[in-house]
């Protein structure tokens, strides 16, 4: 059995581990706050480019476009947004299975990584790191996102890459977050509901319906990559706030168990002394 002082130095320990999980635990609960606002107010601008884009798709369904149509290169470009830091339970890793438990074959596979976590469990599965680019998750802006589309657009028109996917955690509320795998190009127009663009609405393009498409699909991308950073960064405070708070619950449950024990050791101990006294006592007698 633990003596008296293990076990006061065992609840101490927990005890300050606590107040370290509680501290972490407010601070992810602030953050979550202002990330949150952060994407919510991306959504209109990227509901607004949604509905152009099945507009243009359900007008154009015959137009051959180099952003639409498959290309004979069978590599993958995947953008792989996780955290730089741990003690967010499994988001990151939820993150790496996704992408070592999909149609990726490490060999034929770009990783741009956005999060040191994801870079460390990728690289032990084998992964190379195309680019790094995990500063990007501590304060995401839409030039980090478009710059990160351009660099794919260009490898995409070259013919270097086949197919472009980005993997994210996506935010639905404290308790739920949804790790996510969306393709982003080819586009088809399979991948969009155009059930709600009217039929007999005419659209004309100036000067083409490929021009047009040109400017908008780099846009719609970058919103969809800057749209899941944003929501990556929700998704990690809300998983850091979660973790957090369970470590509190089970260290809270640890110093009542060290306590119930502390006390029993206490008890066992004043016990012994109070025979001893009194055998000593019988002996004298």
């Amino acid at each position: 059995m633990a003596s008296m002082r293990d076990i006061k130095r065992r609840k101490e320990s927990v005890q300050s581990t606590q107040q370290i999980t509680k501290a972490m635990k407010l601070v992810a609960t602030v953050k979550l706050q202002k990330a949150r606002s952060k994407a919510e107010s991306n959504k209109p601008y990227f509901n607004m480019l949604y509905d152009t884009i099945c507009s243009i798709l359900a007008k154009t369904k015959n137009v051959d476009h180099h952003y639409l149509r498959e290309n004979d290169c069978n590599k993958k470009a995947v953008i792989a947004i996780t955290s730089n830091r741990g003690l967010a339970g499994g988001y990151n890793n939820n993150i790496v299975k996704l992408i070592t438990g999909g149609d990726f074959v490490p060999e034929d596979t770009y990783v741009y990584a956005v999060g040191k976590k994801g870079v460390e469990g990728l690289v032990r599965k084998g992964y190379t790191i195309h680019k790094d680019s995990s500063e990007v998750i501590n304060e995401p802006l839409f030039a980090d996102a478009m710059e990160l589309t351009k660099e794919l657009l260009t490898q995409f028109s070259r013919g270097d890459i086949g197919e472009i996917y980005i993997a994210y955690t996506n935010f639905k509320n404290t308790v739920t977050q949804e790790p996510k795998l969306v393709k982003l190009l080819p586009i088809h127009a399979d991948d969009f509901d155009t059930s709600n663009v009217d039929d007999k609405l005419l659209m004309n393009f100036e000067p083409s319906a490929e021009e047009v498409l040109d400017q908008v699909i780099p846009k719609y991308m970058s919103n969809i990559i800057f749209g899941a950073f944003l929501e990556s960064v929700a998704s990690e405070n809300g998983a850091r706030m979660q973790a957090m708070d369970s470590a509190t619950s089970n260290a809270e449950d640890m110093i009542s168990s060290l306590s119930l024990k502390y006390n029993r050791a206490r008890q066992s101990a004043i016990t012994q002394e109070l025979t001893e006294i009194i055998a000593g006592a019988d002996a004298i007698s």
